[in-house]
């Protein structure tokens, strides 16, 4: 007898050793196809950013040059008068070329910047709704306008800071003409001649007006949007709302023309000094506005408010808008296509996740 319960215990013990062994082998393979499928779905939403930055800031380049060749011309020897006519003298001193001018330097920045904003825009979303929900009795609350807005500060910010060097050197890169004295010939030419011949902190001048300008800019953006296709959900007017409770492309671009025309408005002269910062320093600029306006002496600005102070003293209010127009017919379309394209492109590769959840 007593060797039969020493078999049975044996047998009983090999066979709880087995059945926790199995346990442990399950959970090890659950633990490690959870982070595959986490990280393949980064992957995914990274890329729909990404595409969908490349692809609406190529459709608007020539807008954008010419956006910044008005932000930062100098007032004494104007070249380009208005859009039309600023078109117009691009395409007849410089062809096609001038058009896109700057454009290769402008994805190589916005594609990693789309791709981090709207991932952490997604991120901050779901960060901010649960710090929120952990409130007595708002354990079931959605994300409101002011939740977005915050959310979508936060993923401005940190795509700015990431990318900024990118964008300082675009800035420069689309600004130089064929009588420039000296020419930037690449990105990385740019970003080595700054570096040498004014020290690493030149890569961010104009970084403090452009986070203050991202706050309101791309947070109203994702605010807006976002606000804008609940509601339409919601109320379902005027027939704009499938059955399945799903948005056609006009409605949602429509959406997205509205959040661009807001937050560019309300962040444009921050965007117009955060160019003039970043042309202090460069010696060789050509077809840039002087620090007081008068002479033809390099651009002198001690900060963000002085360069406020300098512009409006000496261009007045309207200088804060120089390249609005160009600029707004440019935005309109390009955050629109960003939203819309961005939306596809996750729905092609099977990211079932939405911005807003």
């Amino acid at each position: 007898m007593a060797s039969e319960d020493v078999v049975a215990k044996t047998s009983e013990t090999a066979v709880n050793t087995i059945v926790n062994l199995a346990e442990e082998a399950k959970i090890a393979r659950e633990g490690v196809k959870a982070p595959s499928h986490a990280f393949l779905r980064i992957c995914k939403s990274l890329i729909a950013g990404g595409v969908a930055g490349g692809v609406s800031r190529t459709a608007v380049a020539p807008l954008e040059r010419l956006k910044i060749l008005l932000q930062v011309q100098n007032p004494h020897s104007i070249r380009y008068n208005g859009t039309i006519q600023g078109l117009k003298y691009i395409w007849k001193t410089e062809g096609l070329r001038g058009m896109f001018k700057g454009n290769g330097t402008n994805c190589a920045r916005i594609v990693p910047n789309s791709a981090v904003k709207f991932f952490s825009y997604e991120q901050a979303s779901k960060g901010i709704l649960w710090l929120y929900r952990q409130q007595p009795g708002k354990e079931d609350a959605e994300l409101t306008p002011v939740l977005r807005l915050g959310a979508g500060a936060c993923a401005g910010i940190i795509a700015m800071s990431a990318t900024y060097p990118m964008d300082m050197v675009r800035g420069r890169l689309t600004v130089q003409t064929e009588k420039s004295p000296r020419q930037y010939r690449g990105i990385f030419h740019a970003l080595s001649t700054v570096f040498r011949e004014e020290g690493p902190r030149a890569v961010y001048k104009g970084w403090l007006p452009s986070v203050i300008g991202v706050v309101p800019y791309v947070g109203l953006n994702f605010a807006v949007y976002e606000s804008l296709k609940d509601w339409l959900i919601k109320t379902k007017p005027f027939g704009l709302v499938s059955e399945d409770n799903e948005l056609g492309v006009a409605t949602r671009l429509a959406c997205g023309a509205a959040a661009g025309t807001v937050g560019q408005t309300i962040a444009y002269p921050l965007d117009v000094i955060r160019r003039r910062m970043q042309m202090v320093g460069w010696k060789d600029a050509a077809s840039v506005v002087t620090g007081d306006g008068r002479t033809k002496a390099p651009l002198e600005y001690n900060g963000m408010v002085d360069a406020f102070r300098k512009t409006v003293r000496y261009e007045g209010f309207g200088a804060l808008y120089k390249g609005l127009v160009p600029n707004s017919v440019k935005v309109v379309p390009s955050i629109a296509i960003a939203f819309v394209t961005y939306e596809m492109v996750k729905d092609v590769l099977g990211v079932e996740m939405r911005i807003s959840d």
